[in-house]
């Protein structure tokens, strides 16, 4: 099967317009009449529901940030009664108050349709063994996961995380074939299965990886671990969870499901949008969602968006991968550095293991970048002469794609701390 839903994935871009824009109006009214802090941003910026005819015009929409949810926790922002509300999610709120989401049964549904569409995009079918390593509970991953495998009736393990042994004894003993969790799990994963050498024994052959940015080296560096093809989903709690995006058999660029979520790119410092094509803030509008309306909900995820048909058939917009967050974005001495543009110059270095820390610090008022390697299990007993070589050439390309100076530490393998879920890059002690 190419396809879950070829009516609306190969739809006509006009058709599909307008279709967004019939949502659009209707989703507009359901928030204005029913979600207060909605009619007052509307109100305050002079715009009816009625006022907004077509997704040409979404620009004139205000803004939707993280805080409005968390200004309004936990239940402020929601649309229905909660007698309607049959799943309740939270993100995990490391950064601040947890940003609570509701779902109708019918947000459910759509849930499970968008998840569909996702697996049969990378690959996944109905006599897949799906093994779902992401985090089963608030966060979004592991029943996101879950009700994509069993949408498209696929035999589906809940295998949550943690507890890497017993992961490696599902792969072996109940045949998974189909494995869904964050690329730095997969690679921890792909390293247990190596040490193991249980390589020949497992039948996994695609993974659906997400809720962390990752490069294209990281794709490389999974594929060869596990055996697999390796396919990147994109969500987050707030607009659905995982199903949002995901990319097909070409690797362009992760489709958009527009029929549900409306995509723009805007600039961080003027809030306009941008041409496809042009970096920017990833900015979605739900217009098929009951229970938590989102209008132009600012991500802060950066990345580039593309329009042009895909030779997979699919119209739908594409995604470029995600570069980093403006609010994880670090500027140091008056540079903008992303933790992907380190990891992409890691990875393309050999005797280097993927896995890094970033530590920033302040020394006599000037900003410090060190970075500590990982070397691999090879390196780490070769000589030294050969070790500072190393360290020399990392910083050198570090410098070459940054444009800042970084000290390079080495550190033996297995001392940088692995995760479970989404990986933590960096320390900033300033």
């Amino acid at each position: 099967m190419k396809y879950w839903n070829p009516e609306i994935e190969t739809m006509s871009r006009d058709a599909l317009t307008a279709l967004q824009s019939e949502r659009l109006q209707k989703a507009l009214r359901h928030a204005y009449e029913n979600c207060k802090p909605y009619r007052a941003k509307m109100e305050s910026a002079g715009l009816q529901p009625g006022d907004i005819k077509s997704v040409e015009e979404l620009w004139k929409l205000p803004m939707t940030v993280k805080n409005d949810l968390r200004d309004t926790y936990p239940y402020g922002m929601f649309a229905v009664p909660m007698k309607d509300v049959v799943r309740i999610h939270a993100s995990s709120g490391t950064t601040g108050k947890q940003t609570v989401v509701g779902y109708t049964a019918g947000d459910i549904a759509i849930w499970g349709e968008c998840m569909a569409r996702c697996l049969i995009m990378a690959g996944a079918n109905s006599e897949d063994i799906l093994h779902v390593s992401y985090g089963y509970g608030l966060f979004t991953g592991g029943l996101g996961g879950h009700i994509g495998g069993e949408t498209i009736g696929a035999a589906t393990i809940p295998a949550s995380t943690g507890n890497t042994k017993r992961q490696l004894q599902m792969f072996t003993d109940f045949g998974s074939t189909v494995l869904l969790c964050t690329p730095s799990y997969a690679m921890h994963l792909g390293d247990a299965v190596h040490e193991a050498g249980i390589r020949d024994q497992i039948k996994l052959r695609v993974g659906v990886f997400g809720a962390e940015p990752w490069t294209e080296e990281m794709r490389d560096e999974i594929e060869n671990r596990l055996g697999i093809r390796a396919h990147d989903i994109y969500g987050l709690s707030e607009v659905m969870g995982p199903g949002v995006s995901c990319d097909c058999e070409q690797r362009n660029g992760l489709h958009v499901m527009e029929d549900h979520f409306l995509v723009e790119i805007i600039d961080p410092a003027t809030g306009k949008p941008v041409p496809d094509g042009t970096p920017g803030e990833l900015v979605f509008t739900c217009v098929t969602k009951e229970a938590l309306p989102l209008i132009r909900y600012n991500t802060r995820d950066i990345c580039t968006i593309d329009r042009s048909p895909c030779a997979c058939g699919r119209n739908l917009t594409r995604m470029g991968k995600i570069t980093g967050r403006t609010d994880d974005m670090l500027i140091i001495r008056g540079v903008n550095v992303f933790p992907s543009q380190v990891e992409s110059v890691l990875l393309g270095i050999a005797g280097v293991a993927p896995y890094y820390r970033l530590v920033v610090d302040r020394v006599n008022n000037l900003d410090t970048l060190e970075i500590q390697v990982e070397m691999t299990e090879g390196l780490f007993s070769d000589e030294e002469r050969r070790i500072e070589s190393l360290v020399r050439r990392i910083e050198k390309e570090v410098l070459s794609a940054l444009g800042i100076s970084a000290k390079v530490t080495m550190v033996s393998h297995g001392t940088i701390e692995r995760f479970e879920g989404k990986a933590k890059r960096v320390l900033d002690r300033r």
